[in-house]
């Protein structure tokens, strides 16, 4: 039985605005074990990039906020770490592949000058061991050590990519947040850089949070997967759970739905209608019913519980009465 690396219990996030209160994480708990992946899923403004900045603790300044909850990282409570702290475990134990690789690169600096400076920072390596280092990295992402001394705009979309992992993975982080990896990619680059982050993975035995809206991703790449829905997590199980078993939140359902199937011919697609709630508004009963076309009166007014059977968790009435 692998050890628990990350717990987070019981989280809530808020963004305070001079116009509002944006309720952007509303009691999410996950579990992740050593050498897992997790996939977390969820529509846009989901929350998904919120808990990963919360892991982090990189949540905007005056703005972003943990108001309550716990961030367990192996025997460390995030939540409680002060800021020095917390630069000690960015990039060495934990860390981020952020959305865009264009923006994630300093344009006026060699990439090999880039992944240096988390090796110098964290490993306190000399100049040869630091050179040695970059060169293996780079080699390891499938790029030649020769163009370290580059700038990103001398490399395309997917080797922006695969400098962006070697940047993240160069100290060997115990745990890996990729958040959306592969949005900005054609599909066959895109394929190469699941493939390559997946055998890093096994070679250094790291745990990844993939961030993603693709469920194909996920099936392909992930040991379990979380569905959020406007800052909770409704659905949660092993992959089995969630591609092989009938019940399912109607969300997820949907989600299904929308899926192209190859074998019928449609005219249209069956899309969910409707957009999620608006997050600076509590809501007293499940934040789904307003799309949901299997709601009933009490979804309007009581939140549903957790509903749990075995690795498999649901928040939906259906399954409490």
């Amino acid at each position: 039985m692998a050890d628990t690396l990350l717990e987070i219990k019981d989280l809530f996030v808020e963004y305070k605005t001079d116009e509002a209160i944006v309720y952007a994480i509303n009691g999410l708990s996950l579990s992740l074990e050593e050498g897992e992946t997790l996939g977390l899923v969820g529509e846009t403004g989901a929350g998904k990039t919120t808990t990963a900045l919360s892991i982090l603790k990189l949540l905007p300044d005056r703005t972003g906020f943990i108001k309550s909850g716990k961030i367990k990282f192996g025997d460390r409570e995030i939540t409680s770490l002060t800021e020095q702290d917390m630069r000690l475990i960015r990039g060495d134990s934990i860390s981020m592949i952020f959305q865009d690789p264009m923006t994630s690169l300093n344009p006026i600096i060699p990439v090999g000058k880039q992944i240096a400076e988390i090796l110098e920072l964290h490993k306190g390596m000399n100049r040869q061991q630091v050179s040695d280092r970059v060169d293996e990295i780079l080699t390891m992402v499938g790029l030649p050590s020769e163009r370290k001394n580059e700038y990103p705009h001398q490399f395309s979309g997917g080797m922006k990519q695969r400098i962006v992992i070697a940047i993240a993975l160069a100290c060997e982080p115990k745990l890996l947040i990729a958040d959306e990896p592969t949005t900005a990619l054609d599909v066959t680059i895109q394929a190469q850089v699941l493939e390559l982050m997946e055998d890093l993975k096994q070679k250094l035995n790291t745990s990844m949070i993939l961030i993603t809206h693709d469920l194909g991703i996920v099936a392909q790449t992930c040991d379990k997967v979380a569905i959020m829905y406007a800052g909770e997590i409704i659905e949660f199980g092993t992959i089995e759970d969630i591609f092989n078993t009938g019940d399912h939140h109607p969300y997820v359902e949907g989600l299904f739905g929308s899926i192209p199937d190859l074998k019928k011919v449609t005219k249209r697609l069956n899309p969910i209608y409707g957009l999620m709630p608006d997050p600076t508004i509590q809501i007293p009963g499940c934040k789904f019913y307003d799309r949901c076309m299997k709601k009933t009166d009490i979804c309007n007014t009581k939140k549903p519980e957790e509903c749990i059977a075995g690795t498999h968790m649901l928040k939906c009435h259906m399954f409490n009465s």
